[in-house]
């Protein structure tokens, strides 16, 4: 049962407080932009106005940072729940609408993982056309892609899901959000699709409700990901100094 939930904003930006589905239909029914933001990136709210605007642009976020969460729930004496990306697209890939043949226009980070995360999707029962598969370029500080605007414009998808990198995505989805002339559901779930069609670690089912899908990703890969999750220590300084209040 979906029920009404609730919203707080942590360092300035709208997050959501309630459960997977309820936040799935909140974005499905009038759509708009969903943002995941994790710590690595989040911690940059500072010093990259782009990312910023993005952020204070979307219509909510999602609190998939265990260190968000545990730090405000600290300080706040709150009790807010976690609320991965990957619990996320899991609720969404259940809902009618996304199933629908094709509701949904896919930007991926490259061919490879294109390949796997369709077939994964096809094998669950979600048919996606190839032009309803985008590949994202190199995108700069400022983006600007009219061929994926004209893209989705065509395709008229009800669901435009980017699974690009955290940090990109987020500048991805308020672009789209702007440029866009009708107002469909943007799903910024960045990885979470790769953790269940193997293109990156997979994550289990208690291990993302433990919050540890973070150790996962540093243990199969400790040169990439260790130094990314070790700097998101950074965003704890913010988090005690400015909590609910946008930084400076």
């Amino acid at each position: 049962m979906v029920s009404k939930p609730r919203f707080q904003n942590i360092l300035g930006v709208r997050f959501i407080v309630g459960s997977a589905n309820d936040a799935v239909h909140e974005v499905s029914k009038q759509g708009g932009l969903v943002v995941v933001p994790a710590a690595p990136a989040l911690k940059n709210l500072v010093t990259d106005e782009h990312y910023r605007e993005a952020l204070l642009g979307a219509d909510f976020a999602i609190a998939d940072s265990v260190l968000m969460v545990l730090l405000w729930n600290i300080i706040e004496l709150d009790n807010i729940p976690k609320l991965s990306g990957l619990k996320y697209l899991r609720a969404l890939i259940q809902d009618p609408d996304f199933r629908q043949p094709g509701s949904t226009f896919w930007v991926m980070p490259n061919s490879v993982s294109a390949r796997r995360n369709v077939e994964w999707l096809h094998a669950n029962g979600i048919v996606v056309e190839q032009e309803n598969v985008y590949l994202a370029p190199m995108y700069g500080a400022e983006i600007d892609d009219r061929e994926l605007i004209e893209r989705i414009q065509r395709s008229g998808a009800r669901h435009i899901v980017l699974g690009v990198g955290g940090g990109t995505q987020e500048r991805l989805g308020f672009y789209l959000k702007r440029n866009l002339s009708y107002i469909p559901a943007i799903h910024c779930i960045g990885a979470a699709i790769a953790f269940l069609s193997g293109d990156q670690v997979y994550i289990p089912t208690w291990a993302d409700r433990f919050g540890l899908g973070w150790l996962l990703r540093i243990l199969s890969d400790p040169k990439r990901f260790g130094p990314r999750y070790l700097d998101a220590w950074r965003l704890a300084p913010l988090m005690f100094r400015y909590r609910d209040r946008l930084p400076a």
